[in-house]
């Protein structure tokens, strides 16, 4: 498992976060999907051997979010 932090821009409520929360922990391989308006941000646990990095970065943006920034 790894961890990456991804800046999201595009949230603006909590309905957002909540969304996009449901939308990246079905991907399999995501053990853990919180996101949070607050700080604009997702922090996830994913098995990388089964999604790649890119795979959840199309999933925000097919959310209809924009990433901003990646850290692993």
């Amino acid at each position: 498992m790894i961890t990456a932090t991804l800046k999201i821009d595009g949230m603006h409520c909590e309905s957002c976060a909540a969304r996009l929360a449901s939308l990246l922990s079905k991907e399999p391989g995501v053990r853990e999907a919180p996101v949070s308006f607050a700080d604009g941000a997702a922090r996830l646990r994913f098995n990388p051997r089964v999604v790649s990095e890119k795979r959840l970065v199309e999933v925000v943006e097919q959310g209809g979010f924009t990433i901003v920034a990646t850290k692993l």
